[in-house]
């Protein structure tokens, strides 16, 4: 079952540091180097310092950027810039946002959750992980001892249970408030009332968890956890590093949206519609959607309105052509993914990397290199066909939650960039003590 408590977090002395705004980030894995120094110049007190910090003149290692980042933990916890919390606290936490026209508002809350080993418990991944990132994320969580970002973590409840409970605690509060870079409004209260905690602990005790995003930060707190314990220290069952920070949503809230990640093909041949037809052609059905702009938006309109995960919009730069495809023998996927289930198979993503990819496309042309981009807005697409800067757009119909829950309860994990949840959750609301 989930294991889900409050916790005396840290957080941010508002008389101290003014607006809230000013010292919070997006997690650190979306930060270019650009938007790490405005950050740094935003606030002196920005957790950028902390999450993201960036090498020195005069480092005698690169390990000095999370000593350093240690330093500030201590600094702002000895001068009040932070503030521990008196009792165990759940945070609701609100994201309001608009994405092409549809205002939403996702509603969750923060806590820590227990952690388990995947495969040993009811807490499921749903995408593969990449050594580099967890190997930084350990490193810096054994120099500050805090989970500094939460996961985001996903669980059935169909009659929204545990969030009706918080949002009817919360009525008449004012809200702690921050609005991100893409003016994604944050806001959230903390929730202390032992009789709400407990009502919530318990509607979730028999409820599975799927990690939406923070795979990394979740095995991370694992690989810490495992470290503690190979340094000799004793680790009894309430000890903090069995816990990690995690911000969780119900599958059903309205304000849930997984949204489309794109692709953009380069080292390809330079194609033409035509072309494309040719070497999809035994395994998929076309229509024309036009071409430019008015073209891109009509193939999109088309998968949208299909609403299956076997058509995709395809623009070819060098006529600047629309196609919109569906796939109409995918038996090779089989063969291309043989340890996989059907559910995995039939993913967008998955019939896209294995069916087009590596199968269509790497008969046709069998020298090509193809390499990505992923956006997630029609509109960088279609300055993409326009600046001529790869050779095929993909337009990638997005999974959704039933694929998710589905895929991962089965100990699968979808193809990278299957999902994108958006928006991101703030990094700076509220720090988790490991010690």
């Amino acid at each position: 079952m989930a294991d889900i408590l409050p916790f005396r977090a840290w957080r941010y002395d508002l008389a101290q540091v003014g607006d809230l705004s000013d010292v919070v980030t997006p997690p650190y894995d979306v930060i270019d180097e650009a938007f790490r120094s405005r950050l740094y110049k935003q606030h002196p007190c920005n957790v950028i310092r902390v999450d993201f910090n960036r090498e020195e003149p005069g480092d005698r290692s690169p390990d000095d950027k999370y000593s350093r980042a240690a330093g500030f933990v201590k600094q702002w916890q000895a001068e009040g810039v932070w503030l521990r919390e008196k009792e165990d606290t759940l945070y609701v936490y609100h994201q309001e946002f608009d994405w092409e026209g549809r205002t939403y508002c996702r509603k969750g809350f923060i806590g820590r959750c227990r952690l388990e080993e995947f495969g040993k418990g009811c807490v499921y991944p749903h995408e593969q992980t990449l050594s580099g990132p967890k190997a930084d994320r350990l490193l810096l969580t054994k120099a500050t001892k805090l989970n500094l970002s939460p996961v985001f973590g996903l669980y059935p409840d169909p009659e929204t249970k545990a969030q009706t409970i918080l949002e009817k605690a919360i009525i008449g509060l004012t809200p702690l408030e921050a609005t991100d870079h893409l003016g994604v409004k944050h806001r959230f209260w903390p929730v202390s009332d032992r009789t709400v905690i407990d009502q919530v602990r318990d509607s979730l005790k028999s409820q599975p968890i799927f990690i939406a995003d923070g795979h990394h930060r979740y095995e991370t707190s694992c690989n810490y956890r495992r470290w503690l314990i190979e340094q000799g220290q004793s680790i009894d069952e309430n000890h903090s590093a069995n816990f990690v920070l995690m911000m969780l949503v119900g599958m059903d809230d309205p304000g849930l949206a997984i949204l489309p990640t794109h692709r953009l093909f380069s080292g390809l041949p330079e194609l033409t519609a035509d072309e494309l037809k040719s070497a999809l052609s035994a395994n998929f059905e076309f229509d024309e959607c036009g071409t430019g702009a008015d073209g891109a938006k009509a193939a999109w309109d088309m998968v949208t309105a299909d609403g299956g995960q076997d058509v995709f919009g395809f623009g070819t730069i060098k006529d600047n052509r629309w196609l919109f495809g569906r796939v109409i023998d995918a038996t090779p996927m089989k063969t291309l993914a043989p340890d996989q289930t059907d559910a995995w198979r039939g993913l967008g993503v998955a019939l896209l990397h294995k069916l087009v990819v590596e199968h269509c496309l790497k008969r046709a042309y069998p020298d090509a290199n193809p390499t990505f981009k992923f956006p997630h807005i029609l509109d960088e697409v279609i300055e993409a066909q326009h600046a001529k800067s790869c050779q095929l757009a993909v337009l990638v119909p997005p999974a959704e939650i039933g694929h998710v829950q589905q895929i991962a309860s089965k100990l699968e994990k979808m193809p990278p960039k299957s999902t994108f949840f958006y928006p991101k959750l703030l990094t700076g609301l509220v720090f988790n003590a490991l010690e």
